[in-house]
C-alpha cells in the first residue's frame, strides 16, 4: 500500500512525469516506513499509478454527474504532455467509457531514474546482492556481522538538490514548507533495502560497530557533465589534487551547492534533471576486517639476532630477526595483509633476553581470520617455538588495543635487571667492589 497523503499527490505526479523512480518519489514525499521501500520495484510502480489514477477517476466521475453527455477529459499523461491534435493544439479527446484509448501509465515506468541514477532500482535487488556476496565469500573472511558502506557518484548531490528545490516549490503552492531534513536520504533508503537481503544471503546481521566492512563504490559516466557548471560558478571549491582523478569530489560538490543560490542554480542546471543515458555501475567492491592484536612474551637465545630487521642503506646486516621469526607464523595463521610489531623496550643484537621474556604485541592489519580457539593458539605457539632455537614465545593470546598502550607504559615504569660476565687480569678484591659500587655514570643514568 502506498503511504502517500493527498498533499503528496502533486509532488508525486510531478516527479513521476520527470522520470523519477517510485522509491525516490517516496523519499521526497517523506515516507519513512522501511518496509514500504522493500516491495518489488514493479509493484511499487503499479501502486503509485493506482494512487495517481484514483484522482483522475474522481474527476471523470464528477464530470459525468454534472453533465452526462460531456466528453471525458484525458488528464496529463505520465510524461507531462497533454494530448494534442495533428495541428499541435491541445483539445479534449473522446474516450471509451473504460478509457481504453488512454496511454497505460504502467508502461511509462522510467528506464533509469533521473535522481538516483538507478541506485534504488536494479542496484538494490537480490541479483546485485548475490554478486557482492560472491565477492565476500571468495575472500575467505571470518566475520559474525558486517557494516555496509557505499560511495555514490558526486552528481547525485546535484540531482537531489534540483529535486529538492522543485518539491519545495510545489509544496509552497499548498502553503506548506519543507526542508532537507523532511526527505529520506538516499544512503538511508538504500540500506533499508540492502541490509535484509545481505542478512538472507550471508546469514549475519548488519552492525554499525562491526569490524568487518563491505564497501561498494558506484560510478557514472556523466559525472563531469552534471557537475561542470559548479566549477564555473564556484571555482574556489574545485582545486586539482595529484591523488584524485577528478576535481568533482562529493565534498567539493556539496560545498559548492551550499554556496550557490536557487536562482543561480536554476539558471545553470535543468529542473527537473534530465533522464540519464545509462545507470550507475558498481566499479569496486572491497572487504576489510579491522585490525586484531596478538600479544605474548619472547625469549631470545642468540647473540647474532636483532629484534627487528637490521637493514642499512638497503643492505641486510643479519640473516633474520625476532620479528620475522615470530611474524612468519602469525601472518600465515591469521592471513593478514600487513603488521606492526611493538615490544616493551628492546635489546642489542648481541644481548640475549632470558627469564620471563620481553613483552611484545603485534597489530595484524586486515586479517581474514580474527579468532583462534585456545587449542589453536597453543598449537600456533608450539609451531613458532619448534621452528627455531633462537626465539621462543610464551603466553600467546589475543588482546585489545588498550593492552598495547598498557605495554608501552610498562616500558617506562617497570624495572629491568641485567647481568654480565666479566673477565679481569687480576683477582677482584673486596676494596674493588666497594670502589665500583661508589661509581656513578651520569651519562647513562646508572648508579
Amino acid at each position: 500500500m502506498v503511504l502517500l497523503a493527498e498533499k503528496d499527490r502533486p509532488v508525486a505526479q510531478m516527479l513521476l512525469n520527470s522520470g523519477t523512480c517510485p522509491r525516490c518519489i517516496f523519499r521526497f514525499c517523506g515516507v519513512g516506513l522501511q518496509t514500504s521501500y522493500r516491495q518489488p520495484h514493479k509493484d511499487l510502480f503499479h501502486e503509485l499509478c493506482k494512487f495517481l489514477e484514483s484522482k483522475k477517476d474522481e474527476n471523470i466521475l464528477s464530470c459525468e454527474m454534472a453533465n452526462p453527455p460531456c466528453k471525458k477529459i484525458k488528464l496529463e499523461n505520465a510524461n507531462g504532455i497533454k494530448d494534442q491534435n495533428p495541428n499541435g493544439s491541445h483539445e479534449l479527446n473522446n474516450m471509451d467509457n473504460d478509457g481504453s484509448d488512454a496511454p497505460a501509465i504502467e508502461n511509462l515506468n522510467p528506464v533509469v531514474c533521473n535522481i538516483c541514477l538507478g541506485i534504488l532500482q536494479d542496484l538494490c535487488e537480490i541479483d546485485f546482492v548475490k554478486d557482492v556476496c560472491h565477492k565476500i565469500n571468495s575472500s575467505e573472511y571470518q566475520f559474525s556481522s558486517f557494516v555496509f558502506s557505499v560511495s555514490f557518484p558526486p552528481q547525485l548531490s546535484v540531482r537531489e538538490h534540483a529535486a529538492c528545490l522543485l518539491v519545495k516549490e510545489e509544496m509552497g503552492k499548498q502553503g506548506l514548507s519543507i526542508g532537507k531534513d523532511d526527505f529520506v536520504q538516499l544512503k538511508e533508503a538504500y540500506k533499508w533495502l540492502i541490509h535484509p537481503l545481505f542478512l538472507e544471503e550471508l546469514g549475519v546481521p548488519a552492525d554499525g560497530k562491526s569490524l568487518f566492512e563491505v564497501s561498494v563504490v558506484f560510478a557514472h559516466p556523466e559525472t563531469d557533465e552534471d557537475c561542470c557548471f559548479l566549477a564555473s560558478v564556484c571555482p574556489s571549491c574545485f582545486k586539482p589534487a595529484k591523488n584524485k582523478q577528478s576535481v568533482f569530489t562529493r565534498m567539493a560538490v556539496v560545498k559548492a551547492l551550499d554556496m550557490i543560490d536557487e536562482e543561480e542554480f536554476h539558471k545553470n542546471y535543468p529542473s527537473p534533471a534530465s533522464s540519464p543515458k545509462t545507470p550507475c555501475t558498481a566499479v569496486d567492491v572491497q572487504c576489510n576486517n579491522g585490525a586484531i592484536f596478538v600479544a605474548g612474551r619472547y625469549n631470545k637465545y642468540s647473540r647474532t639476532l636483532p629484534q627487528t630487521p637490521w637493514i642499512i642503506d638497503g643492505e641486510r646486516k643479519m640473516e633474520s630477526s625476532v620479528e620475522e621469526l615470530i611474524l612468519e607464523h602469525l601472518m600465515l595463521a591469521f592471513k593478514a595483509d600487513s603488521f606492526n610489531f611493538s615490544s616493551s623496550g628492546r635489546e642489542d643484537v648481541d644481548v640475549r633476553t632470558l627469564g620471563n621474556g620481553r613483552p611484545f604485541a603485534v597489530e595484524l592489519v586486515n586479517p581474514r581470520k580474527v579468532q583462534l580457539t585456545a587449542v589453536e593458539m597453543k598449537e600456533l605457539q608450539q609451531r613458532i617455538n619448534s621452528s627455531s632455537d633462537k626465539v621462543q614465545v610464551r603466553d600467546l593470546q589475543l588482546v585489545n588495543r588498550e593492552a598495547i598502550v598498557h605495554m608501552k607504559e610498562g616500558e617506562e615504569e617497570k624495572t629491568k635487571s641485567y647481568s654480565a660476565l666479566i673477565w679481569t687480569k687480576k683477582v677482584i678484591q673486596k676494596e674493588d667492589i666497594t670502589f665500583l659500587d661508589s661509581m656513578k655514570v651520569a651519562c647513562l643514568g646508572w648508579t
